[in-house]
């Protein structure tokens, strides 16, 4: 089998595609044909070096789709479709950037579908972080209003569809101002351009601030994000697009205001159900979520394809193939 391995963090030219024997499972294990895979800010911070935890060499990827390849234990049968995500995948043992992986049962999701593996990719770690944040972070209700910071990536696209979806008032961020119609087509009734600085632009419109905030950008704008809140409100931590773990300094009651509330989602502490994942991918196929995937690359182009991610051009999630696809 092909897997693109990294011997040492940095460049994404560090990607090695080499042959490997297939793998074989042990005990509360599966093997999974990799059908496909997104990617992911995190791994892009594990191959910079930026995760102590992780020893090289290494096959990066905290999650994928694909058919049970074999399961000594008789629980899945031989081509049952499966989801798997998180629990230290691309980690502490090698992920999802190869054509087999050997893959603890604990990480499994079964479904069924009949969405192409490119749409199928793009789907598990970016829905289980959406669902995440919103229902059992933030505790969306209809009626509310939700500032999403770092509208344009694939958290945020998806995350603003799920939100309007509940009768949600959703308020997107961007860098970039020809960014705007592609937040405003996918769900966003307001666009804000971001600088940094967010607070009075949004009490512009909202003069008492909004009831929950998505906080997808980081550390480095958290602090204004928790100004942007209103009392009461919500604001959950969830992405860190610009790639910085911790607040220099941070006073939590200089930062957090009184009575707002400051909250994380990580998927890999909290499970979503096989239910919940088969109801999502129903809501895909019958049109009323629509999966953004910005660009589909093959497992032989990971450095391009990490490169993309780099970029910041996205817009929506990048997708990997496998040969198996």
């Amino acid at each position: 089998m092909k897997a693109a391995v990294l011997y040492h963090p940095g460049a994404a030219e560090n990607f090695v595609i080499e042959e490997r024997p297939i793998p074989q499972p042990g005990e509360g294990q599966v093997l999974v044909k990799i059908k496909a895979f997104g990617l992911n800010r995190s791994e892009l911070m594990t191959r910079k070096g930026l995760s102590p935890s992780v020893q090289f060499p290494r096959v990066l990827g905290i999650e994928c789709v694909g058919e049970i390849e074999e399961d000594p234990s008789g629980e899945y049968k031989k081509g049952q479709q499966v989801a798997a995500l998180m629990g230290e995948m691309g980690r502490a043992y090698d992920g999802g950037y190869e054509e087999y992986a050997v893959l603890p049962e604990s990480i499994i999701y079964p479904f069924k579908s009949t969405l192409p593996w490119q749409q199928l990719g793009a789907f598990p770690e970016m829905f289980q972080t959406v669902y995440g944040s919103l229902h059992l972070s933030l505790k969306i209700k209809e009626g509310e209003t939700l500032l999403i910071r770092g509208g344009t990536s694939s958290i945020g696209m998806l995350a603003a569809q799920l939100a309007k979806n509940m009768h949600v008032t959703v308020i997107a961020t961007t860098r970039k101002e020809e960014s705007r119609q592609l937040l405003t087509d996918n769900g966003a009734t307001h666009v804000l351009i971001d600088n940094g600085h967010l607070e009075e632009q949004l009490r512009a419109i909202y003069p008492a601030g909004v009831d929950k905030v998505l906080e997808l950008v980081g550390t480095v704008t958290l602090a204004d994000s928790l100004r942007c809140a209103n009392e009461g409100g919500s604001v959950c931590m969830t992405g860190m697009l610009s790639e910085t773990w911790s607040m220099p300094n941070f006073v939590p009651m200089d930062v957090i205001p009184s009575t707002v509330n400051l909250t994380t989602y990580s998927s890999d502490q909290i499970s979503l159900s096989t239910h919940t994942f088969q109801n999502f991918l129903t809501s895909v196929e019958t049109g009323r979520v629509n999966l953004n995937v910005s660009r589909v690359f093959q497992l032989e182009d990971i450095v391009e394809a990490h490169k993309f991610m780099e970029s910041n051009k996205a817009g929506g999630k990048i997708v990997v193939l496998t040969s198996h696809s």
